[in-house]
């Protein structure tokens, strides 16, 4: 049974996220969010209040991705703004550290409404 480590909900997705997709990236942030970064982000209302760790699971509308490497720096980031860069393009060169690494997956649509999660076996 996995645990549930945090549920976040998607308030605003920005115009050019779905290039950001393209290129195998996702780019979270909460409210927070700097107005010039407000086109690439996916804005949502949740806070971190855990760390997430490679062995996680994060869950885009009930799709599951496997965390493959968190950066030094993603956790910090996660906890103060609700921010990171998602890459789903099964990097195994970590070398950005606000960086969340994930499997090789085709990113699912996202859209106000759609939620994310993580989850810890």
């Amino acid at each position: 049974m996995s645990q549930l480590q945090l549920d976040l909900n998607v308030t605003e997705v920005g115009e050019d996220v779905e290039l950001m997709k393209e290129e195998g990236i996702l780019i979270l942030f909460n409210n927070t969010v700097p107005e010039d970064l407000k086109t690439i982000a996916v804005i949502h209302d949740g806070a971190f209040h855990q760390d997430i760790k490679s062995g996680d699971n994060m869950i885009i509308n009930g799709e599951l991705f496997r965390i493959l490497h968190v950066g030094d720096k993603a956790n910090e980031t996660l906890s103060q703004l609700g921010h990171a860069t998602f890459n789903f393009e099964g990097e195994t060169e970590y070398d950005m550290p606000g960086t969340v690494y994930l499997e090789k997956k085709e990113i699912p649509h996202i859209e106000t409404g759609s939620t994310i999660s993580f989850h810890r076996s």
